[in-house]
């Protein structure tokens, strides 16, 4: 049986006799052992956040143990360092331990006493890298939570959908009306995906004029055409290494949805001008605000780029969908607004926050931001709307639940205002405080959530 599957320890010894016996001792005990004759060829297989243990003798040819131990607490200060001498002495030891070795061993010893400090060792590591893992996803999740904001089913579910998608290699179409913040989801898919380090090439693509798509897209060399005096790198081999957003795919020109597909099917292209065929590695996020499958029975979008697109696909709700929401991206929206013109925060009174969720929002979030920034300037805020037509309401919402969201959105902002203060919140709604709680207790509420959260006590 293995123990810690996917976890190694990576020996090193010079002479290959006791290399040898030892690595078979390990491997007998379940451990998985990569053997190296020095400690060069140890550090090219160890990488930061190893998931493992180091064994090495102390004496070896070139860098020695105890630099070996200086170079991987430069490099990963967790992965534990277990140091073998036979040359060893009690100044030795307590100068490795003081600088971060795991354990000290000297020769000679039995397989048991090695085995028993491996496996200490090995539960420890295991032990850490799960504790950062899960330290990683709650960061990750408190800052996807604060960029596609909302409480409602539909932004839980998207933001989850996100998560999944952001971890793997594969291209994503998103769906939703004009401002409801597909290039945002765009940016979380790359911001939390292995290729962030990379660039985030955004493109509107009914924002290049058609004589210069080829051009813009792939790039071209010098001479290629009249004016093409120095080469050009195209936006696509530009995005290679990072994330490329398509945006307003709809409307791209049809002999350019051919070439597309040949890159997003081959991984390569060819600037105008050259025959050589350049690799790109990018990872393609389409956004578009109609519906790309009738656009393909129509004939207006090519159905074959359509299916490959098609593969993870996330809908963006319409804010009129989830109006639950529009406290909090209201709120979210004035103090950016607040902080980008310099004004301070203004209040933001109950029957305001009623009107903003009566509108219909046909501009979705991109238009409730253009209001947070009327009202801090000091604008008037526009005239209500008129009330939205029964098609506006999600599928299969009758009144009873759109009063049930708008309720619980209400509540929810005066639990914030008032910092979960019941009275206060009471007060502030003109609700009996039975009431109140029983409305607590339907829509799921805990006042604790909106209570800030106690100091720490100062330790003696």
């Amino acid at each position: 049986m293995v123990r810690h599957e996917g976890f190694k320890v990576v020996f090193v010894e010079d002479e290959a006799c006791v290399r040898d016996s030892l690595s078979q001792a390990l491997e007998l005990a379940g451990f998985e052992v990569c053997a190296c004759a020095s400690a060069e060829e140890a550090r090219a297989i160890l990488s930061p956040m190893f998931r493992g243990v180091v064994v090495s003798d102390v004496q070896l040819p070139g860098m020695d143990g105890l630099q070996f131990l200086r170079h991987l607490r430069k490099a990963d200060a967790g992965v534990p360092i277990i140091l073998v001498t036979g040359h060893g002495d009690v100044s030795m030891a307590v100068q490795a331990m003081r600088e971060g070795a795991e354990d000290f061993i000297e020769k000679p010893f039995t397989p048991a006493r090695l085995i028993e400090s491996v496996g200490r060792a090995m539960d420890r590591r295991a032990l850490q890298l799960e504790v950062e893992a899960l330290r990683q996803q709650l960061r990750t999740r408190q800052a996807i939570a604060s960029t596609l904001i909302g409480s409602s089913a539909a932004m839980q579910a998207l933001r989850q959908s996100v998560l999944s998608l952001a971890g793997t290699s594969a291209d994503v179409l998103v769906t939703g009306e004009s401002g409801t913040g597909k290039e945002l989801v765009a940016q979380c898919l790359h911001s939390h995906s292995r290729r962030s380090h990379g660039r985030f090439v955004a493109v509107n693509c009914g924002g290049i004029p058609e004589n210069l798509f080829e051009s813009e897209m792939f790039g071209h060399e010098a001479g290629a055409f009249t004016n093409a005096g120095k080469r050009r790198i195209g936006r696509l081999e530009h995005a290679s290494g990072g994330t490329l957003l398509l945006d307003e795919v709809e409307s791209m020109p049809l002999h350019f949805q051919v070439k597309l597909l040949r890159v997003l099917q081959e991984r390569c292209l060819e600037r105008l001008g050259s025959n050589t065929e350049i690799p790109v590695d990018f990872r393609l996020v389409a956004a578009a605000k109609g519906d790309l499958g009738e656009l393909s029975r129509q004939g207006t979008f090519r159905s074959d780029l359509y299916y490959r697109l098609n593969v993870a696909t996330l809908e963006l709700p319409p804010l009129r969908e989830r109006r639950e929401d529009i406290p909090a991206l209201f709120e979210h929206f004035v103090l950016q607004a607040a902080l980008r013109y310099g004004r301070e925060v203004p209040q933001v009174r109950d029957a305001e926050l009623r009107e903003l969720m009566a509108q219909p929002w046909p501009g979705n979030v991109r238009e409730l931001r253009n209001v947070a920034d009327r009202l801090v300037l000091g604008l008037a805020l526009p005239a209500p709307a008129p009330a939205a037509p029964p098609h506006a309401a999600a599928p299969g919402q009758g009144l009873a639940e759109q009063l049930d969201q708008v309720e619980k959105a209400m509540i929810e902002h005066a639990l914030r205002v008032h910092a979960g203060r019941s009275q206060e919140v009471c007060k502030a709604l003109g609700l009996a405080k039975k009431t109140f709680y029983d409305k607590l207790h339907r829509h799921g509420l805990l006042i604790d959530d909106f209570r800030p959260a106690a100091p720490a006590l100062r330790q003696r």
